[in-house]
């Protein structure tokens, strides 16, 4: 049968080239919109950039799944002032995590920016080997 031999061998090839990894899927609620952010691992902090949540926040995820040293998922909130932004909230968690909870590894949060009375509010989970 070397027609299910090569069969076989194509749909191998075919498994091997889609990468299973993990994603963190932040849902983010501000002036009654909620939107969700989904990031991949990256290689680098350093090319992660906010996005705007509203006029009034930034909220930045850093997912980190290698060096096992430098493996973690870190969440920043910043309050977007006229003269730049001021990190209002940071949280880091280990990677991998051991067990997400329903509902996220975060539970829920609120971070209240003072000046301008804004609030949002976020939690986030672990979609486990989302297809790259």
């Amino acid at each position: 049968m070397p027609g299910a031999k090569l069969l076989s061998a194509l749909l191998a090839a075919s498994c091997a080239t889609s990468v299973l990894a993990d994603s963190v899927v932040c849902h983010l609620t501000y002036g009654g919109a909620t939107q969700q952010i989904e990031t991949r691992p990256t290689a680098s902090a350093y090319t992660v950039a906010p996005v705007a949540i509203g006029s009034y926040f930034l909220f930045r995820v850093v997912f980190r799944d290698k060096p096992a040293d430098l493996a973690g998922i870190k969440l920043y909130t910043y309050a977007n002032h006229d003269e730049g932004p001021a990190i209002l909230h940071q949280a880091s968690y280990p990677y991998p995590l051991d067990n997400a909870a329903s509902g996220g590894f975060t539970g829920e949060n609120r971070i209240y920016e003072p000046l301008r009375d804004g609030e949002l509010l976020y939690w986030c989970e672990l979609k486990r080997g989302a297809e790259q």
